[in-house]
């Protein structure tokens, strides 16, 4: 039986190559496990740990850039209970949801602004789907491949300028998306006018996919034995 290969530990030095390729590169955290040869997931826990700890930056402030500090805000924090048991407003916190451009993680953050001890991200994220979910429980739709494709507008737009007239326009941004695969199509038009509606419709590649998934499993009538 061959022998299961050891998980490498995460040492300063990742984290710190990890804060390097994330603010003065713009790498996403998929990009830097790459890069580093560490999981996505470990990646995205010291992003967290170093946002909790107020060192999210590149290159780290002075006085907390050496490594016994970061040892101490990034590896002894698991576990550690908060000092400030302050919950937050959940109510509020759903109403600010529903505003554009409105994260949890954004949410977090103002609320560790006004409790710097208080909950960590992973249980204000808990929390919140425990509240919401008390609040307006859903239905989940469970859709057959191929069967449902969902379109609408997004409801941010995107600057466009002309090459020629250097004028910007605002794009408005198309999206289609499949139920079951969440396949995705998105196309940007001046106006969500009917032409421009037909025009997505038409340039849609999740429309041919569908038709050829529908088109190879054809439904099959169920047949009561003689």
């Amino acid at each position: 039986m061959p022998r299961q290969k050891r998980a490498r530990r995460t040492t300063v030095q990742d984290i710190r190559a990890i804060l390097r390729l994330t603010h003065e590169q713009g790498l996403s955290a998929r990009e830097v496990a790459a890069r580093l040869k560490l999981s996505k997931t470990t990646v995205a826990t010291y992003l967290n740990r170093v946002r909790e700890a107020g060192l999210n930056c590149w290159p780290l402030p002075k006085g907390r850039d050496d490594d016994t500090t970061l040892k101490q805000v990034l590896f002894q924090r698991v576990g550690r209970p908060p000092r400030d048991l302050t919950e937050p407003d959940w109510p509020k916190m759903a109403a600010e949801m529903k505003r554009k451009g409105v994260t949890l993680l954004l949410l977090w953050e103002e609320y560790r602004a006004g409790h710097p001890d208080g909950y960590g991200y992973t249980w204000f994220c808990e929390r919140y789907r425990e509240f919401e979910s008390r609040v307006s429980p859903r239905y989940r739709n469970r859709h057959e491949a191929g069967a449902v494709m969902q379109t609408d507008y997004a409801g941010h737009t995107i600057p466009v300028t002309d090459p020629a007239t250097g004028r910007e326009h605002r794009a408005q941004i198309f999206v289609a998306v499949l139920g079951a695969s969440n396949y995705t199509f998105a196309w940007a038009s001046l106006s969500q006018k009917l032409p421009d509606w037909i025009d997505a419709q038409v340039s849609n590649d999740l429309d041919s996919t569908c038709y050829l998934y529908c088109f190879a499993h054809p439904p099959v009538a169920s047949q009561t034995p003689p």
